[in-house]
């Protein structure tokens, strides 16, 4: 198997590409999951996010978003001095920022599944990259998301961590073509 050359052959990495990377998200809550971790991974590799899932599923409670939203100074100071997650006050306390700004859409009456899918119609776009080369770290598309999110009050969602995002939860396949994922996730489509 020719996998995507990022994920190495760390069995944790080679796990994540060939099970979830790229394939088309349609659950709301792991949609927020996976934008909460783009944001503590911003700066680092995604293999330490990885590696550190679990403890962020542990502290966050599961990633909902009504618990994160209602965390007080005092439990994100808390959170902080866990070693299961990267400890940087921007990136915790940013947690419960986008977690509040996914309430807001609810109120406006959608959820964050369908505001960030709707920026693709709903539909994931197809690239046919032939190298890890070609692939951008962002794009016009992550820009124009990036903007309306910041609007949105939500925070850690620059161009790239879009882009990152989009990659990861199939609204781009972004799989190389030589890549079984490439066939496996347009498919999915």
């Amino acid at each position: 198997m020719q996998r995507c050359d990022w994920c190495g052959d760390d069995p944790l990495y080679m796990s994540y590409h060939d099970n979830e990377w790229g394939v088309p998200l349609r659950d709301e809550h792991l949609m927020f999951e996976f934008l909460m971790l783009e944001g503590a991974q911003a700066g680092l590799s995604w293999i330490t996010i990885l590696r550190k899932r679990d403890g962020y599923r542990a502290l966050f409670d599961n990633f909902d978003v009504h618990k994160v939203a209602s965390y007080s100074d005092a439990d994100l100071d808390k959170k902080l001095q866990d070693a299961r997650i990267i400890r940087n006050k921007l990136k915790v306390y940013g947690a419960r920022k986008n977690a509040l700004a996914t309430l807001k859409l609810y109120e406006q009456g959608t959820t964050l599944l369908d505001y960030l899918w709707g920026f693709v119609d709903g539909k994931p776009l197809q690239n046919s990259w032939r190298g890890m080369s070609d692939i951008p770290a962002y794009t016009p598309l992550s820009e124009k998301i990036s903007k309306d999110m910041k609007k949105r009050g939500f925070t850690f969602v620059g161009p790239t961590i879009i882009y990152a995002h989009m990659q990861a939860t199939g609204m781009v396949n972004d799989h190389i073509v030589s890549c079984p994922g490439h066939q496996e996730c347009a498919a999915l489509g």
